[in-house]
């Protein structure tokens, strides 16, 4: 589950599924995602999550929303019955969609409607009502009929560098990564602000969380000196900080938590 903290308390109170993007879609849209709950005769549940640097659309009664990129953890709670229809969309990905750079909503949850107008308002009542495939079917054609014409070079290359943060974890400083593809640090700041919302810095340090709280969940002991250095901090007091001020907990103790 993308982004979900203490996940096997998680899979105790929603279930949660993705659903790929159509291919006309997938160069801005990284997957649909469906969470569906029945806490009937239970407490509430509160769900941490450590958000990607990914905008996202979401749907639910009585709250449909873009959420541009929260910096820090955010906690949701589910009660009763109840489900939300996602879409994630890729770094960059949501930037054709509206007429201002992606840091104007970062950390800001604002209606549909006051995004995409009387248009998201319909969407939205219609999400709400439709079963799950019939949701997501709603979603990509309203998308659909709003992407650009022609491709956007920026925008690749932005998602091109996001790439390369994502699936290579030696990617631990900014100017080692933009001299790879030819840029300056205050060119690619320019370009993650425009099409991001957050700098490259910080997409690099969210990421290498992201491996920190998996690696954590695994249920090997954890070595903090090794997982420190794989992930680029001078030792491991600062991934300790970095990793407490985002998650909560020490990493060692979210991992004693997930054994």
């Amino acid at each position: 589950m993308p982004g979900i903290l203490h996940p096997r308390e998680a899979e105790r109170a929603f279930r949660f599924r993705d659903v790929p993007a159509a291919p006309g879609l997938a160069p801005f849209v990284a997957h649909h995602w469906i969470v569906a709950w029945d806490l009937r005769g239970r407490e509430p549940h509160d769900q941490q999550v450590l958000p990607y640097p990914s905008v996202n659309v979401t749907f639910t009664a009585g709250r449909c929303r873009v959420a541009g990129v929260p910096k820090g953890r955010f906690t949701e709670r589910i009660a009763g019955t109840g489900r939300v229809v996602g879409v994630r969309f890729r770094p960059g990905g949501f930037r054709p969609l509206i007429d201002s750079p992606v840091a104007a909503i970062t950390d800001r949850f604002l209606p549909v409607d006051a995004v995409f107008g009387p248009a998201g308002r319909r969407l939205a009542d219609a999400v709400v009502a439709a079963g799950d495939n019939e949701a997501v079917a709603l979603v990509e054609e309203f998308l659909a009929a709003r992407l650009p014409a022609r491709p956007d070079a920026d925008a690749d290359l932005v998602a091109a560098i996001v790439d390369r943060i994502v699936t290579d974890p030696a990617v631990t400083r900014v100017d080692r990564l933009v001299a790879d593809v030819g840029l300056g640090i205050r060119r690619a700041q320019r370009l993650f602000n425009e099409y991001v919302g957050v700098g490259p810095k910080w997409v690099i340090r969210r990421y290498r969380l992201h491996d920190a709280a998996a690696r954590a969940t695994g249920g090997d002991d954890l070595d903090l000196v090794r997982l420190a250095a794989d992930l680029g901090y001078s030792d491991q007091a600062h991934l300790t900080r970095d990793f407490t001020a985002m998650v909560g907990v020490p990493p060692a103790r979210y991992a004693r938590a997930q054994r």
